[in-house]
């Protein structure tokens, strides 16, 4: 099958577009740098904010996955859903069969968060234009990369001891990144899986002060917490952009979605999709072990900079 998909350079859609070369798909990895992409399938170019690239890039597929998102920019609610209209009309034009879109977790009855809200909208704008859209929706996604996972490990890394504030005590259903791939991979075989909405997570249910716990557990580090219940969203956002890499903007969308309770409710996908998803503590561990490979390459392609520098002298 003929597949598309957008943020194929990203933390799901690299590991995605790999997955699915490997199950025999023809890729296309759509990117606004089609020569530097270097992952897997053949890169194609495209811009959720350019509608003619997308239909040139959707052209001859059969199915596309819908990852990609401006939760890092002011206005990301205005631009997440023009880009979702423009997909939904070009995948309609170019005969698409099946968008695949991964969203975010939280009952819809819930004071949602407008980082949720806005997944919740461009769930509704990908099948506009009546194109099957099959919904997978997800809380925190752990592995290495991943915005919300190196926000949780670089808290633990820095802090010893942390002033934190009531989000901490926020239930959610942390899931391996390898998991959601597999899930996302997984629906596309299943036509009982097109139009539907799946809620995917981890066999635990945690809250972020037990999620933090556990990473400091796993690196045998003591963490020291003192709950604030009136540090503001605005206070925590600039607080995690002094402590950690995530900048003001993308803290204050994350912080305000871990307000909402975000579990599973419905785990139909568990029919669709059968398999045991891994614990927190072995997701948890996969993360770590890869950013540890991935800093020893790096090292090795210094260190052999460094040697043939040397060499040339």
């Amino acid at each position: 099958m003929r597949i598309l998909v957008t943020g194929a350079s990203g933390f799901v859609g690299s590991r995605l577009a790999t997955a699915l070369d490997e199950a025999g798909h023809g890729v296309r990895a759509m990117t606004r740098r089609p020569e530097g992409y270097g992952g897997a399938g053949t890169p194609v170019p495209g811009d959720v904010g350019d509608e003619e690239s997308l239909r040139t890039a959707l052209e001859g597929c059969e199915a596309a996955y819908y990852l990609v998102h401006s939760l890092g920019d002011a206005d990301f609610e205005r631009k997440d859903a023009d880009a979702a209209r423009a997909f939904a009309r070009a995948a309609a034009a170019a005969g698409v069969a099946r968008i695949v879109y991964l969203g975010g977790l939280g009952r819809d009855g819930d004071q949602l968060s407008r980082h949720l809200r806005s997944r919740r909208e461009v769930e509704r704008l990908l099948g506009e234009t009546g194109v099957p859209v099959t919904v997978l929706r997800a809380g925190i996604v752990v592995g290495h990369g991943g915005v919300s996972w190196e926000m949780t490990r670089q808290l633990v890394a820095h802090l010893p001891a942390m002033v934190t504030p009531r989000w901490v005590h926020t239930r959610t259903q942390p899931i391996a990144v390898a998991d959601v791939v597999r899930y996302l991979v997984g629906v596309l075989d299943a036509p009982e899986a097109a139009g539907r909405v799946f809620e995917v997570g981890g066999p635990e249910v945690l809250t972020y002060l037990q999620m933090l716990t556990r990473v400091a557990d796993i690196q045998n580090r003591h963490l020291f917490v003192v709950p604030v219940p009136l540090l503001s969203p605005q206070l925590s956002s600039r607080w995690l952009a002094l402590v950690t890499d995530v900048d003001v903007a993308t803290g204050r969308s994350l912080i305000d979605s871990m307000a909402v309770e975000v579990v599973v409710t419905d785990d139909g996908i568990r029919s669709v999709v059968p398999f045991d998803p891994v614990d927190y503590d072995e997701m948890v561990m996969a993360a770590l072990v890869e950013r540890a490979r991935e800093r020893r390459q790096e090292i090795g392609q210094k260190r052999g900079g460094w040697l043939s520098r040397g060499a040339r002298r």
